[in-house]
């Protein structure tokens, strides 16, 4: 490059290239909206009872937990009872094809989970299933 006296040299661009930090989030954002998908908690550990017969949903379905104590959990917010059926229409109507699975611990009321069941049903829900471990 020929300088003259007079003229001065181009100044050179400095940055920081986002390129591929931009890459990076945008990949963890693919990652967390996927797995979020996929991942459902009703918002409390819930000790499943075993059963031979239980199968794996693989579906995108509404979990209601029930703990030992009678609390009643969805989406990792405590539900009054009273309120699980517009709870569940709400969920329903934003995934009308959703059922929904009631995780009651073993130790749970058989009331309480009857009494869920019929909430769900009474919502509109057809597909109301109890989950269980599969037995080893």
């Amino acid at each position: 490059m020929r300088f003259s006296r007079h003229s001065t040299p181009t100044e050179e661009h400095t940055g920081i290239d986002l390129a591929p930090m931009l890459d990076f989030v945008l990949n963890l954002l693919i990652f967390f909206i996927i797995t979020n998908t996929f991942v459902t908690e009703a918002g409390i550990h819930i000790n499943r009872p075993t059963a031979q017969t239980a199968v794996r949903e693989e579906r995108n379905n509404i979990i209601v937990a029930i703990s030992p104590r009678g609390e009643i959990w969805i989406d990792k917010q405590r539900v009054d009872i009273r309120a699980l059926r517009a709870v569940i229409g709400r969920m329903r109507a934003a995934n009308p094809q959703a059922g929904v699975i009631i995780q009651a611990d073993k130790d749970a009321r058989a009331g309480l989970m009857v009494e869920a069941m019929d909430q769900a049903r009474l919502a509109g829900v057809k597909d109301v299933s109890v989950a269980a471990q599969p037995m080893r």
